[in-house]
């Protein structure tokens, strides 16, 4: 066993220990999340940061403000190395009990949703998860606020096009992508924009055993001559990609990546040689952010937490600190509307439902500049929120455009044709038919 994986699992040992309380309190006295974490496994590098942000807003919460409205927050984790099989299991532990499931990748969303919406249990997957979802009339148990994977590639698109789409005209893109249900999720929208506007798009494929090592790929790559790469990268392939890109001599600014590419730890690998480097993100760190504050005075500085201290200033950490966000504020909006303090998942789900996160409620949870406003609804389930393209400066990623946000028209008819096409298949499905939006 390497020393890397002995790391993780000892982290992921003490962070258990730690859970927030202790997972078997009695039910009256807590409100209980479970997220399906991935501590331990392939991505356990992306997957650490990720769920420290969860686990230590969630626990501030609890020791700055004694929970939500004088409740608890029971935050459960249930370890599942990114395997379909372990989430499922974890899963079937949960749903009795949870307000709201986390899946954390595409292929356990999908596993998952036929479960969920007969169990009634709320599926929430912000930033991820299958884009279609986002239609709350066909799939009212799940959530993928502040935008999905289509609204990315539409924002990507407008990125590297200076929000001129006739430019693209005549032009090849490569959307380089790991070979599963996450990289092909951008597929059909990105040839719908190539059959109307005239651009040639090349997917390259790379399969899980080939992350680090993408020569074949870079080969292929610098025959075909491309104007951009996107990368539609995760885990250890996004240091593969930018290490291949450095030495095939590829433009670092056309090189521009999804959300999951931006991950500050792979670029600080890569150093002066991805300068120029972009992504997209739907969050922004922001390191004097009053939340994270709170953060480090009532969980870090209070020995509370192993999350190291530099871990606080970086994109994956924070974006897991605004995924919890997004749990703890629909708890609020259900309490509020329903008159109670300690709701149910059938609740929950209406308060992630009727989620508005503008610029005074971030300014009042002291997150102000970190995502964009955004509002779900009966017909959104994402919110249709906005990213930010954001460059490698050669030390740390700086904000490099102002707020994108995703062509609506050309999402619409792909979310209404293949949210139709899950429902046919996994016939009858039960719609939302209060959904009149």
């Amino acid at each position: 066993m390497t020393t890397p994986v002995i790391k993780h699992l000892l982290r992921a040992a003490l962070l258990l220990g730690l859970t927030l309380p202790a997972p078997v309190r009695a039910a009256e006295d807590t409100l209980a999340i479970a997220n399906m974490t991935f501590r331990t496994g392939p991505f356990a590098e992306a997957g650490t940061p990720l769920m420290d942000g969860q686990r230590d807003y969630m626990l501030m919460l609890n020791e700055r403000d004694g929970g939500i409205n004088g409740i608890k927050l029971n935050y459960d984790e249930c370890e599942t190395g990114f395997s379909v099989d372990k989430a499922a299991e974890c899963y079937d532990k949960a749903k009795g009990s949870s307000l709201v499931i986390q899946p954390w990748s595409p292929a356990i969303t999908l596993e998952l949703l036929p479960k969920a919406s007969a169990d009634k249990v709320p599926l929430l997957a912000p930033g991820y998860g299958f884009s279609a979802i986002s239609d709350g009339k066909r799939f009212p148990w799940a959530f993928n606020p502040p935008v999905s994977y289509w609204d990315g590639a539409s924002m990507m698109l407008k990125g590297i096009s200076g929000d001129d789409l006739d430019s693209l005209r005549g032009k090849k893109i490569v959307l380089l992508h790991l070979d599963g249900a996450y990289g092909e999720e951008p597929i059909a929208l990105l040839q719908a924009y190539a059959d109307s506007f005239d651009f040639t798009l090349l997917p390259v494929p790379v399969a899980a055993k080939e992350m680090q090592s993408q020569s074949a790929q870079w080969a292929k790559i610098k025959a075909e001559r491309p104007d951009f790469v996107l990368l539609w990268g995760w885990g250890a392939m996004n240091a593969g990609a930018l290490a291949e890109a450095e030495k095939s001599g590829f433009a670092m600014d056309r090189l521009v990546g999804i959300w999951w590419s931006a991950n500050d730890d792979d670029l600080k690998l890569a150093g002066e040689a991805a300068k120029g480097y972009r992504a997209l993100s739907w969050n922004l760190p922001v390191p004097d952010a009053e939340a994270i504050k709170d953060i480090r005075k009532y969980v870090i500085d209070a020995g509370k937490s192993q999350t190291p201290v530099e871990a606080l200033d970086k994109h994956y950490y924070q974006r897991g600190v605004l995924v919890s966000m997004l749990s703890a504020e629909a708890i609020k909006a259900a309490q509020e509307h329903f008159d109670k303090r300690l709701i149910s998942s059938e609740q929950m789900r209406w308060g992630l439902e009727n989620l508005k996160i503008d610029d005074a409620r971030l300014a009042a949870l002291g997150m102000t500049g970190m995502v964009g406003p955004f509002a779900t609804s009966c017909a959104s389930h994402s919110g249709n929120g906005s990213a930010w393209l954001v460059q490698w400066d050669g030390s740390r990623f700086v904000k490099a455009s102002q707020a994108l946000t995703a062509d609506r028209e050309m999402i619409a008819p792909l979310v209404d044709q293949e949210a139709g096409k899950f429902a046919t298949a996994h016939a009858p499905w039960p719609l939302n038919d209060a959904c009149k939006e």
